[in-house]
């Protein structure tokens, strides 16, 4: 079945969308949000929320906002506005000119818990919040009537309006809506809706100080700006009951009623050997585990691409994982095959050599260079090709050799001949060691007639290796990064603060050689070192200091999950 064109829904969410757009509600209409709250740094659980309410709006013809859920200016601050709309925006999403903010409906809200108090839905409570808070009841039993529930709408209204004046100090009283203090959804029991608090707000300053519940504004918000299918995580399904009623205690009465936008739930996802809590890596930002939000350690979306994640591969892991309402948890691995298939057709190739072994070639002229023909993608015609320098003097990896390699290892040894990419067959004749016995330099020959290809005499290599011209290598600081933590799942353990899961070895710095080509890159330019893996261009690189953060390796470790789990 397919909906105006567009390809048959694929998940519970989209099949309803598509029943509403058939069934003619909402006028044929399909209007979503992404309702962040601007109190921190988005991450890769925020993805999925985008995906989903922009990835529904556009498949279905219709709109998507940005509506920023301002109503808590103690937490708040343009720094986390200005980084959201930044990181959306990089991922791929666009809102045209709807750009909303919750506070600029903050007058719309007040007016309508006034018609509350006057219908005599909602009182104002003198009690502190412990009391409150004490007087919830639990799961097993009813609360506790509020001694204030039954004063006089006007007396109430008298209170509330003299709140908002700013007569009253912050905790002294509340606003809460009168429903049902033993109803079993612990969110029906006269849920406070206004609060007191004497502090500046980020977008409207001193205006207010008296400022909505999340539970209040959040309906209210999707009612304003027409929103058909409020899509959220499934922590809000147990809140919907409370935002119906809000929006149907308003109707009531009203020759106008207001929207009525209906909400929809989907599982949130975990993913092994991270956290997916603000909370929690504002702790580790703040205790200095990790250099900032935008550490390539974490799963933020500034992390992600400052290690240089492309924002289409964090689109096709959410499409991957779909929507469901059963939480799940996802292995880290599927993220970074995903990153490997976007970079493996994308990513230019280069060489460098990360722990440098000095090779001489004895044969070639001294004070010679040549330039080589090097393919800068296989797997895109298009890329064509770059010219790397060649010399007397290279670097290659100190891994590529071994003085007395076992059976299985065919890169150089003394007197083996091995190919080097792009260039010459060479020949290890000789090892120089130091005073300690470390091998520092190797004495090679080449054969001239082997350049770029094969030999002519068909005589055949077993190994290729990537190396750089010593004269022309430019100096790099490459971050080699693992897992941030060392268990799958470092909340799961009871009694155990997730910090004790950190892996100490989850950076390792080295200095390397890079091919001149990098000279000049632009930060966050992604590319792969041939044999090494795939890195970024971290955006402190200066003109007088590359550094390249490791995206992700060469080694397809979902790819082995799979076939184990095929084989099995």
């Amino acid at each position: 079945m397919s909906t105006n064109g567009n390809p048959p829904p694929s998940d519970f969410i989209r099949q309803i969308v598509a029943d509403d757009v058939a069934a003619g509600n909402n006028g044929g209409r399909v209007h979503t949000r992404f309702p962040p709250e601007p109190n921190g740094y988005l991450h890769i659980g925020h993805a999925k929320a985008i995906c989903i309410n922009f990835g529904v709006a556009a498949e279905f013809g219709g709109p998507c906002n940005l509506r920023f859920d301002d109503t808590n200016p103690v937490k708040e601050e343009q720094e986390y506005i200005d980084a959201i709309i930044e990181d959306v925006r990089w991922l791929g999403f666009d809102w045209a000119d709807r750009l909303y903010y919750a506070s600029d409906y903050f007058e719309a809200m007040y007016g309508w818990a006034e018609e509350l108090v006057q219908k005599g839905r909602a009182y104002v409570d003198d009690q502190t919040a412990d009391e409150i808070r004490a007087a919830r009841g639990s799961l097993t039993e009813p609360g506790v009537e509020s001694p204030h529930r039954n004063r006089p709408a006007a007396e109430s209204l008298d209170l509330f309006r003299r709140m908002r004046a700013g007569e009253f100090p912050d905790g002294t009283r509340v606003l809460r809506a009168k429903i049902d203090m033993a109803h079993p959804n612990i969110n029906l029991r006269d849920p406070i809706m206004y609060r007191i608090v004497h502090a500046a707000h980020p977008r409207q300053g001193d205006a207010w100080c008296i400022y909505p519940m999340y539970d209040w504004a959040h309906g209210l918000e999707d009612s304003i700006e027409g929103i058909t299918h409020s899509l959220c995580s499934l922590e809000f399904e147990n809140h919907r009951p409370l935002y119906d009623w809000f929006i149907d205690a308003i109707n009531d009465g009203r020759d106008e009623p207001i929207h009525h936008p209906r909400q929809y739930e989907f599982a949130r996802f975990n993913l092994t050997h991270t956290v997916m809590s603000k909370r929690k890596f504002r702790r580790m930002v703040e205790e200095g585990h990790v250099s900032g939000w935008d550490d390539p350690r974490l799963s933020t979306l500034r992390g992600l691409r400052r290690r240089g994640f492309p924002p289409e591969a964090i689109r096709n892991f959410m499409q991957r994982i779909g929507v469901s309402k059963v939480a799940s948890t996802v292995d880290y691995a599927l993220l970074e095959h995903c990153v490997r298939e976007v970079l493996n057709r994308t990513s230019p190739r280069v060489m460098a050599v990360l722990n440098p072994l000095k090779v001489v070639v004895t044969n070639y002229p001294e004070g010679q260079s040549e330039e080589l023909d090097a393919i800068n993608n296989p797997e895109d015609e298009a890329a064509g090709t770059r010219k790397v320098p060649f010399g007397r003097e290279l670097f290659i990896e100190r891994d590529d050799f071994m003085e007395d390699p076992p059976r299985k290892f065919f890169r150089l040894a003394p007197g083996r001949e091995v190919r080097l990419r792009y260039a010459y067959f060479i020949t290890c004749q000789e090892a120089v060691k130091d005073a300690s016995g470390q091998v520092v330099e190797l004495r090679c020959t080449y054969d001239p007639a082997t350049r770029g290809g094969d030999a002519p005499d068909g005589r055949k290599v077993k190994a290729t290796l990537h190396w750089v011209s010593a004269a022309h290598a430019v100096d790099a600081e490459v971050r080699l990064y693992g897992q941030l933590f060392t268990e799958e799942f470092p909340e799961a353990k009871e009694g155990q603060d997730f910090l004790d899961c950190l892996n100490p070895d989850s950076l390792t710095t080295v200095s390397a050689k890079v091919e001149p080509s990098l000279a000049g890159a632009e930060p966050l330019k992604r590319v792969q070192f041939e044999r090494l893996g795939y890195f970024c261009l971290d955006p402190d690189t200066t003109d007088e200091k590359l550094i390249f953060n490791r995206t992700c390796t060469l080694r397809d470790t979902w790819a082995k999950i799979q076939k184990r789990g095929r084989d099995a």
